[in-house]
């Protein structure tokens, strides 16, 4: 494997992370003082300058999900000194563009090139060096983000006060230079991460086209009420993409973005919430109080005003440095939207253009920043396996960047309309972004509260072992779920509400992992689903897949396998096991899988139960078709006959599936419910139940 001199060094890297990320992310914020002196001296109009900058965001929000899918398929470490060759380029062409296309194709591909990296570059320096490194990570990847945008308006003050643009962008290449001289200095050949994985080409399209249009029809509030056919329509359209971009991956088999896993689990849709309200947010705290204090103050003096937010960003990211391996880390983004919240009423009491007011809202916006975004993404990231990070990031910077860039044009535009005065348009509109950032803390404590989560301290090691998520997540809404349900003395009582009364369980904590046994096939997957029907959230369960050489004794769907080959062999059911961890996840267990290698399969079933001290084990007997439709296949036979802890034969077939001629639902349900309660209550140590 080729390698870098500075390969594996972790200090080269962060230096790597830290000059990819800053080019576009600085002067994102810089560019607003120079527009006037961009456009005289390339001839370009207001509106062509908004479009521009529109289609440089909507490459950056789009670049996330594309970087995740050349990441599944093409060498990775390749394609991240391919990603800093992009990022030169557009920097390049921006620095010495002659003509307006010219200029907006370098700023499309500096903001593409920046999210690539950004999803290629930072989740292996969060999780590939030792749990020691996390803290100097977590305050690299504040600064990196929004160190960079908290300098961008003294940058551009200090531009635009020599009436010239291209030294900073020059300084820009610079930068970018420096990111592809450590990316090759770096360089670790790596493999794809899972050549297996689906080209999910209508993700790649949803999300490009989404945010093209809704960037589009953003940029052109420029010259353009809200209300008009040129604005309403492309932002309609592109919000329509995204959200159906969410619906495709949440409902896919094999879905590019782990959608599912992060909406249905109650400490990742917190995060992610309040990730997007702060972003929103934000933009009302400094973007519209800076363009009404130019009115009145030169660019520069507005750029040295908010130099204390870099100030607030730099200290913000030194304490979540701090308490990132601690339960702390849970409450910072909730005190940043309170810091939000306050700096936008200090922003309301500075206008028109009280400075050392000014001052002091730039200190908390900064500290705010600090506290909500990163933090929010680390959280989401904790809750979910260390291997499932690159695409969380994604998850969050695409949505991030949609809240983000299409709230600035659409409270801007509303600044100048909605009164004649600037200063009172931009007080009307600090109102509506201190609603957002209240809005985002009582989001995110409700989901807590409403899901029963608690703020837990991370278990890194597992976490970085890839083992497990740092902490356990409810699924999402649990407790109320519970609270909703009827009372026992209901006629309308389910199974479902019945058994997951407290009253008739025993602690969670005191009760054995369920054993699985899973083979990939849609009668399994639909075990697991049916199981969670009879369980308390949270149960421990452990997902066993049984293989062997030549008798594969799974389903490989569309997996590349060489049947005579161990390993790889092993290597599928691994990922079988897996897939099927991953599903009782969803379903409302705290589950892990794990491949077996065994012949006849039931031992290996039965051995792993005994293994991790099983309660009891759920399997879907496989049915024949013709005279012996009824029959149970011969593993789970084998198994029931071989157990000394109870066997759960789960029907295919549940209240709300097909009903098979002569099958009695209401009564199989029942005989499930006696079951579980038996082995439930009184243990059923040595019984050999089977339903």
């Amino acid at each position: 494997m080729r390698q870098g001199p500075l390969a594996g060094r972790y200090p080269a890297l962060a230096v790597m992370v830290t000059f990819a990320l800053i080019p576009f992310l600085a002067l994102s914020a810089a560019i607003e003082p120079l527009v006037p002196t961009i456009t005289e001296q390339l001839d370009m109009s207001a509106q062509a300058m908004s479009l521009a900058l529109g289609l440089a965001n909507a490459a950056y929000a789009a670049g996330t999900v594309l970087a995740v899918q050349l990441a599944q398929h093409l060498p990775q470490r390749r394609m991240l000194v391919a990603y800093a060759v992009v990022l030169v380029t557009g920097a390049v062409l921006a620095a010495g563009a002659l003509n307006a296309t010219m200029f907006t194709c370098g700023l499309v591909l500096l903001g593409l090139a920046t999210s690539m990296l950004l999803i290629a570059a930072a989740p292996p320096l969060t999780i590939g060096f030792p749990k020691a490194r996390l803290r100097q990570t977590a305050m690299i990847m504040n600064m990196c983000v929004f160190g960079a945008v908290a300098l961008g308006p003294f940058l551009g003050g200090v531009q635009s006060a020599a009436h010239e643009w291209r030294p900073l962008f020059w300084v820009i290449v610079g930068v970018a230079l420096l990111a592809l001289l450590m990316a090759v200095l770096t360089f670790d050949d790596a493999p794809p991460a899972d050549r297996d994985a689906p080209r999910d080409l209508r993700a790649i399209g949803m999300a490009a086209t989404g945010c093209v249009l809704a960037f589009v029809g953003a940029s052109q509030l420029a010259s353009h009420a809200l209300t008009d056919t040129e604005v309403l329509v492309p932002m309609l359209a592109g919000l329509a993409l995204i959200i159906g971009l969410i619906v495709y991956q949440f409902r896919a088999s094999r879905p590019l973005l782990t959608i599912r896993s992060v909406f249905t689990s109650s400490i990742p849709v917190a995060g992610l919430g309040v990730a997007l309200f702060a972003a929103a947010g934000s933009v009302a705290a400094t973007t519209l109080t800076a363009n009404a204090l130019m009115e009145q103050l030169s660019p520069l003096r507005v750029g040295l005003l908010y130099l204390p937010e870099l100030g607030g960003a730099i200290l913000m990211a030194v304490l979540f440095g701090t308490v990132i391996t601690r339960r702390a880390m849970h409450f910072l983004p909730l005190i940043g939207m309170t810091l939000l919240a306050i700096g936008i009423l200090v922003f309301q009491l500075a206008l028109p253009a009280n400075q050392p007011l000014v001052m002091l809202g730039a200190a908390l916006t900064g500290l705010a920043l600090g506290a909500t975004v990163a933090p929010a993404l680390f959280v989401v990231g904790f809750s979910l396996r260390s291997n499932s990070l690159q695409r969380v990031f994604a998850i969050i910077e695409l949505l991030r960047a949609v809240a983000a860039f299409m709230v600035a044009p659409v409270l801007t535009h509303f600044a100048l309309t909605v009164a004649a005065d600037r200063s009172v348009g931009t007080g009307y509109a600090l109102w509506i972004g201190f609603g957002l950032a209240v809005a985002g803390a009582l989001f995110g404590v409700a989901v807590y509260a409403a899901s029963g989560a608690r703020p837990a301290t991370p278990d890194l090691d597992h976490f970085l072992d890839g083992e497990e998520p740092a902490w356990f997540s409810p699924p999402l809404f649990a407790r109320l779920r519970r609270v909703s349900a009827p009372t026992l003395g209901s006629a309308t009582t389910s199974t479902h509400s019945v058994l997951t009364q407290p009253a008739l369980r025993a602690p969670m904590e005191a009760r054995s992992p369920v054993c699985f046994a899973y083979d990939g096939s849609d009668l399994a997957d639909s075990a697991i689903t049916r199981a969670a029907e009879y369980f308390d959230y949270g149960r421990d369960a452990v997902v066993v897949c049984v293989w062997q050489p030549a008798d594969v004794g799974f389903t490989t769907g569309e997996r590349h396998l060489d049947p005579n080959n161990a390993s790889s062999v092993c290597g599928v059911a691994e990922q079988t096991a897996q897939r099927g961890a991953d599903l009782a996840e969803k379903a409302g267990f705290r589950a892990r899988g794990i491949a077996v290698e065994a012949a006849p399969t039931w031992r290996g079933i039965l051995r792993a139960a005994a293994e991790h001290d099983a309660s009891m084990i759920i399997i879907a007997p496989h049915r024949r078709t013709g005279i012996l439709g009824h029959l149970q296949g011969s593993v789970a036979e084998a198994v029931a006959a071989n157990a000394s802890i109870p066997v759960l034969m789960m029907p295919s077939c549940g209240p709300s599936g097909p009903k098979p001629a002569g099958v009695d639902v209401q009564r199989q349900d029942a005989v499930i419910d006696e079951f579980v309660d038996v082995a439930v209550t009184q243990g059923a140590a040595q019984q050999n139940l089977v339903p």
